[in-house]
């Protein structure tokens, strides 16, 4: 079975990855330097003896194409129900890492016919409020910043792997497969770029331009959200909330991850989802 594959939306290719038989779970990975191939083949690995699981480069990211316009939640979440809809999956578990989580929501509000069920880890959209007040606005207009980075990774993968301690709990505990996975992300020359397009679309001077606080009454499946306790991008108050105020919500609060819960724990994260959904 080709477990790599290439589906057209809007124009655009986007490659995702499918493997194992059963229910349909889909995986949408975060943003930065971030891919099918970076933080899913553990969970994925995990996963495919019980569950279809399928896992696609968001538009821009890996080997999905890199249209022009803007790199907004909306823009990707309707990307992705392009492909659900082309794959004519039926309702799936939809299952988002940071953006990805942010993207799974969007999906489940403007689509929920889509959604059986919803898994956000650690999601964009749970608050307005950016990390690092002001600086953090300035950072995402001055994008030199970041390609300026992005090439010094791609000379050293020390300096890669240091880079991932500001999303991981215990750098010393992450796995060498996954600082590989993204310095092998980090060489291809669109890196960068669709994360970089997403800052444009999404973090404004207010804050984050997208945020669900207000429509969380309007998640209609259920929902298991999952989040790191030393988080330091998305504070864990702001799942707390979410899961005291949609209507069929809970929360597990991983202590030993911050950001990247898939790399950090797989084990917890494909119990976690596999928890979530109902013996078929």
């Amino acid at each position: 079975m080709k477990t790599e594959r290439t589906v057209t939306v809007d124009g655009s290719r986007i490659r995702y990855r499918v493997v194992g038989d059963g229910a349909p779970v889909v995986l949408l990975h975060g943003g930065r330097i971030d891919g099918a191939r970076v933080s899913w083949p553990p969970v994925i690995e995990r996963l495919a003896p019980d569950y279809r699981v399928l896992a696609p480069d968001l538009l821009g990211y890996g080997e999905s194409d890199l249209p022009p316009g803007p790199y907004s939640i909306p823009r990707h979440a309707g990307v992705v129900a392009d492909v659900l809809d082309e794959l004519a999956l039926g309702p799936v578990t939809l299952v988002g890492l940071s953006l990805g989580g942010g993207v799974a929501m969007q999906v489940a509000l403007d689509r929920p016919d889509l959604v059986e069920r919803l898994v956000p880890i650690d999601p964009f959209g749970l608050g307005r409020e950016l990390p690092n007040g002001q600086l953090s606005y300035a950072f995402a207009r001055v994008q030199l910043c970041n390609k300026l980075a992005i090439a010094a990774f791609r000379r050293s993968r020390r300096l890669t792997r240091a880079s991932l301690g500001g999303i991981v709990h215990d750098l010393d505990s992450l796995s060498p497969a996954a600082v590989d996975a993204v310095y092998r992300e980090v060489q291809r020359p669109t890196a960068g770029a669709a994360f970089r397009r997403f800052r444009d679309s999404e973090v404004t001077r207010e804050g984050y331009r997208t945020t669900f606080t207000d429509r969380f009454d309007e998640f209609s499946m259920p929902t298991r959200f999952l989040h790191g306790a030393h988080d330091d991008l998305f504070p864990v108050g702001w799942a707390r909330r979410a899961a005291s105020e949609l209507p069929d919500a809970d929360l597990t609060v991983l202590d030993d991850c911050a950001h990247w819960a898939p790399r950090e724990n797989p084990d917890a994260v494909a119990t976690h989802v596999s928890d979530a959904i109902p013996d078929q």
